[in-house]
C-alpha cells in the first residue's frame, strides 16, 4: 500500500528547512523553539455604511471566502459613530483569520502573485511594524489576486492584512518576514530596522 505523502504549503517548508537556520545564526538563538515563526494572518474588509448598502457587505463577504478559501465572520461596530450615522452593532466589514497552511498558502499567493500585480509596485515599507513583531499592509484592490474575475467585481475594495509574529521586536520580524521572501523596499533616507540582537 503506497504511502500517504502529507502536503505541506512551500512556505512551511522554506520556514522549516532555510529560515530557521539562518535565523539562529543571524540572532544566535541557542535553541530551535526561541525563532519566532508565524501565527496568524489577519484580513479584513470594511464596507462602512452597509445598512444603506445592502449587497456590500455580501460582495464583500465573497470576495474574501474567494481569496481566502475560508468562511469570512462579519465584524460590527464596537461604538456609535454619529458622522456616519453608524450605531453600535451595526455591520462594518467582514474578517477572516488564517493558520497553519491556510496561513503559509495565503502569503505564498501574496508575496508571488497579488503584489506584483499592483500598479506601479516598489517593494513594502518597513515602517509598518507595531513595536511587537506585527506587520499591517494596505491593498488597495481585491483584484490584485487572480481568484477573484474581475467582470463580476461590482466594486473596487480594500483590505488590511495583519501578520502576527511571536517575534520579540520588529527587526526579528523583519527578518523573518524578509527570509519567506517579503519583499521590502531598500530605505533611502529613512530608519533601517537593526537585525542586530542586543
Amino acid at each position: 500500500m503506497a504511502k500517504k505523502v502529507e502536503y505541506k504549503p512551500r512556505l512551511m517548508t522554506l520556514y522549516q528547512t532555510e529560515v530557521i537556520p539562518q535565523m539562529q545564526q543571524r540572532f544566535g538563538y541557542k535553541n530551535i523553539m526561541q525563532v519566532p515563526k508565524l501565527i496568524k494572518i489577519a484580513i479584513n474588509i470594511g464596507v462602512g455604511k452597509s445598512k444603506e448598502e445592502p449587497t456590500a457587505l455580501k460582495k464583500a463577504h465573497e470576495d474574501l471566502r474567494t481569496i481566502t478559501g475560508q468562511q469570512p465572520v462579519i465584524t460590527k461596530a464596537k461604538k456609535a459613530i454619529s458622522n456616519f450615522k453608524i450605531k453600535s452593532g451595526d455591520p462594518v466589514g467582514v474578517t477572516v483569520t488564517l493558520r497553519r497552511e491556510r496561513m503559509y498558502e495565503f502569503l505564498d499567493r501574496l508575496i508571488t502573485t497579488a503584489l506584483p500585480r499592483v500598479r506601479d509596485f516598489s517593494g513594502l515599507t518597513d515602517k509598518s511594524f507595531d513595536g511587537r513583531g506585527n506587520y499591517s499592509l494596505g491593498l488597495k484592490e481585491q483584484i490584485i489576486f487572480p481568484e477573484i474575475d474581475y467582470d463580476k467585481v461590482d466594486k473596487i475594495r480594500g483590505m488590511t492584512v495583519t501578520i502576527t509574529t511571536n517575534a520579540k521586536t520588529d527587526a526579528e520580524a523583519y527578518e523573518l518576514l524578509s527570509l519567506l521572501g517579503f519583499p521590502f523596499k531598500r530605505s533611502s533616507g529613512g530608519v533601517k530596522i537593526s537585525t542586530e540582537k542586543n
